[in-house]
């Protein structure tokens, strides 16, 4: 696309995304294109227009192509921020460079699903009390079980789950160990990001059943409460394992090998079923701390490995069926104004990727 018919298209959020996504401050990205950062403020709230030789230039301080900025794509409609575990924990230029993200991922998904029909988005629609107590959240995640069709065993696998009913499900690339796991809807669909730095199971599990908690009981609320926090922990914990399920199979003692069993059959931590055998009263306060205790100094990762933690698949399947209908990520990336690099790594982000057997010859 020439430049001058990008200037002609522009749309200013577009700018505003690049920036975020490359967390670039206003006032360097005008140092690199030769303008003021009351230039670049102009022009992110559509008050100016930059010039065909200003467009280039703010291109090319991006890496992005001028056609993302005249991609015609429009910014998706949101009900409200992203819901991250941790407010206080991570910067404002972190939160906003994932939130970029995942609308670049938008983009990406918009263009394959012209091309493929994904997966319909069928989340349950629960009654949620205001304010609520531990009883309600138990009945709701025993109610979104039941509308899963998950019976009272484990949940085979928490990814899969969210991606077949529609959730698109991606791994923060390059991700801050500050940014943890989030959720935020991008148009019409919510989408969930975890965070891959901690290569675990049970954790991948338990993050990707508290930001369903969110999808679910937090569409509409305001996010960075430390009670919504709590709530969408508890509802997580109850989704994955039943209390009333749970309670029957947990030793009555503190007995560790009965609990790595059950850690290998509903899949979450050692720490996470101490926790919750005190908290459903099976254990007491000093066998709570004790088993607490122990773990502590068995340090992370704890005993009892479950294998590597779960990942999404769903694009990256839609990407294999696409190569046989001979389009590319090329195609793509063009179609959504995108440099293929960085649909690569939305692409990557959302593949399951196994692990690799390496096999060291031994000396004779």
């Amino acid at each position: 696309m020439p430049v001058t018919a990008a200037v002609a298209g522009f749309e200013p959020h577009a700018l505003g995304l690049a920036r975020r996504w490359r967390r670039m401050r206003k006032n360097e990205l005008a140092r690199q294109v030769g303008v003021t950062a009351a230039a670049v403020s102009q022009y992110e709230l559509g008050q100016a227009r930059p010039s065909a030789a200003v467009l280039a230039r703010l291109a090319l301080a991006l890496a992005m192509p001028v056609e993302f900025f005249a991609a015609g794509v429009p910014a998706p409609a949101s009900p409200g921020r992203a819901h991250f575990r941790s407010l206080r924990a991570t910067s404002q230029a972190e939160r906003d460079q994932a939130e970029a993200f995942g609308e670049v991922a938008w983009r990406v998904v918009e263009v394959v699903g012209r091309q493929l029909r994904l997966p319909q988005l069928r989340l349950p629609q629960l009654d949620w009390p205001e304010p609520a107590r531990a009883e309600d959240v138990r009945t709701v995640a025993a109610a979104a079980r039941a509308e899963f069709g998950l019976g009272d065993g484990p949940v085979p696998h928490m990814v899969r789950l969210l991606e077949a009913h529609g959730v698109i499900v991606l791994s923060l690339p390059d991700a801050s160990e500050r940014v943890d796991a989030f959720s935020h809807w991008y148009g019409q669909r919510p989408f969930v990001f975890l965070n891959p730095a901690k290569n675990d199971k049970a954790r991948s599990r338990m993050d990707a059943a508290h930001e369903l908690g969110h999808l679910l009981l937090h569409h509409d609320a305001e996010p960075g409460s430390q009670l919504l926090e709590r709530e969408a922990t508890a509802f997580a914990s109850e989704f994955l394992a039943p209390s009333t399920t749970l309670a029957a199979e947990l030793p009555a003692r503190l007995d560790f090998d009965r609990l790595h069993e059950l850690k290998r059959r509903w899949g979450i931590s050692l720490k996470a079923l101490v926790y919750r055998g005190h908290d459903l009263g099976v254990y007491r306060d000093h066998t709570y701390r004790r088993g607490m205790s122990l773990l502590a100094q068995w340090g992370h990762p704890e005993p009892g490995d479950l294998g590597p933690r779960e990942q999404p698949s769903l694009l990256g399947k839609a990407i294999d069926l696409l190569n046989q209908q001979h389009t590319t990520i090329e195609d793509l990336a063009a179609q959504a104004g995108l440099p293929a690099t960085l649909a690569r790594t939305v692409i990557d982000a959302a593949t399951e990727h196994l692990p690799e057997l390496r096999l060291t010859p031994t000396s004779p």
